[in-house]
């Protein structure tokens, strides 16, 4: 048997196995990166070489950072202030929600974002009498979509630029601001087709009481002192990424040494804010990605598919079946193993053609994240579940 079909059989297993969450999706990664050595596909040194990886760090220290702004209460405290500046009419909310919730999660986690703003809306729409159902689907979906405007957004956007360096491409990784040409647009595309139209169909579920959704947040850090210093970090760190004045990993640890030392969050918090699953995930992926290119899977499956388009596909095409397939797997599995599954492929698929490798993943990544049709595709999704009443 080649190593590619090999691969070709461990990728199925994967995906299978990433669709119906048999096993933890981190397992399923790890034991991928060390089957990835049983069959010859990556050195046994190389295993688990993901764990070091910069984007692993860099993951890292910007969910410490991150953690930093909801322990100190300043995720709060801005989320509240700017949503209260909209008013308590219902179109004006659900526009202001939808705005502050794409900003926050470009910057901080989309699941951070809705999980600080639940309760704010839940308690205006009380005082207001406004149906919280009404409110909280846009509040999820403009946190899914702002997530899509940076490198850091949602933690999957890296994974192109990790595709990219495993195919010995990493001239080619996207910058801090490159997502932001495709984001921004579709972001706003979405706040425009809420206000407009989604707001006609939006279910008007009854919630007899204001969520209860716990934030564990350390008394002693929520003060106006460590909120600003919390701020000055964050703005910090994000500047030196936008001008690429540090590496990314280095300014997203640096911020995250900066957040424990100057008591904005404790050690033991900071180590509990890192997900662990997306860290194993992310680095089990990588001898996959690996392997999908070294042992030429990813381009007999490029070849297969290309045949099957008639030998000679238009790019547009291409990128187009990507981002449909990309957009129902996203709706059934999490968008980080969707992205991880496809971006070698589309690699593959774009080296086939001729193509740029970054327009195809940019397809991907982004259908990846169109994650709107169950309560299962992203986190925020599950989030409002309840408190919305949805079903």
């Amino acid at each position: 048997m080649t190593p590619a079909i090999k691969c070709l059989i461990l990728l199925a297993v994967v995906a299978l196995l990433f669709v119906t969450e048999m096993i933890p999706l981190a397992m399923t990664a790890v034991l991928a990166a060390i089957a990835c050595s049983a069959l010859g596909l990556v050195p046994e040194n190389q295993i688990f070489l993901g764990l070091a990886d910069s984007t692993v760090v860099l993951f890292g220290g910007m969910f410490v950072v991150g953690a930093a702004m909801f322990y100190t209460g300043l995720a709060q405290k801005v989320g509240g202030a700017v949503v209260k500046l909209f008013g308590t009419n219902e179109n004006s909310l659900m526009f202001g929600l939808m705005v502050i919730a794409a900003v926050m999660s470009a910057f901080l986690s989309n699941t951070g974002t809705t999980a600080c703003l639940i309760p704010v809306v839940m308690g205006i729409c009380a005082q207001a009498k406004l149906s919280a159902s009404r409110q909280l689907m846009p509040l999820a979906f403009a946190a899914g979509l702002g997530g899509t405007c940076t490198l850091i957004g949602t933690p999957p956007n890296i994974l192109a630029n990790v595709a990219l360096k495993a195919a010995g491409m990493p001239e080619l990784q996207f910058g801090f601001f490159e997502y932001a040409y495709i984001g921004i647009p579709i972001t706003i595309a979405g706040i425009v087709y809420m206000m407009f139209l989604g707001k006609y169909i939006l279910p008007e579920a009854k919630t007899d009481e204001v969520a209860d959704v716990e934030q564990e947040i350390d008394a002693t850090n929520t003060t106006p002192r460590k909120q600003m210093i919390c701020g000055i970090i964050m703005v910090g760190v994000i500047g030196s990424m936008a001008t690429s004045v540090v590496p990314l990993e280095l300014a997203a640890v640096v911020g995250a040494v900066l957040c424990v030392l100057t008591g904005c969050i404790t050690e033991k918090q900071a180590y509990n804010s890192i997900d662990w699953i997306t860290i194993f995930l992310f680095a089990g992926m990588i001898p996959v990605a690996t392997a999908m290119n070294t042992s030429g899977a990813g381009k007999l499956i490029a070849e297969f598919t290309v045949s099957l388009m008639g030998g000679n596909p238009s790019p547009y095409l291409v990128t187009a079946v990507l981002f449909g397939l990309a957009v129902i797997l996203t709706q059934f599995m999490s968008n980080t193993a969707s992205k991880a599954l496809l971006c070698p492929v589309g690699i593959a698929l774009s080296a086939q053609m001729g193509a740029s490798p970054k327009a195809v993943l940019m397809a991907i990544l982004i259908a990846s994240s169109c994650a709107f049709a169950s309560p299962v595709g992203t986190p925020p999704n599950t989030l409002v579940l309840g408190p919305g009443g949805y079903k």
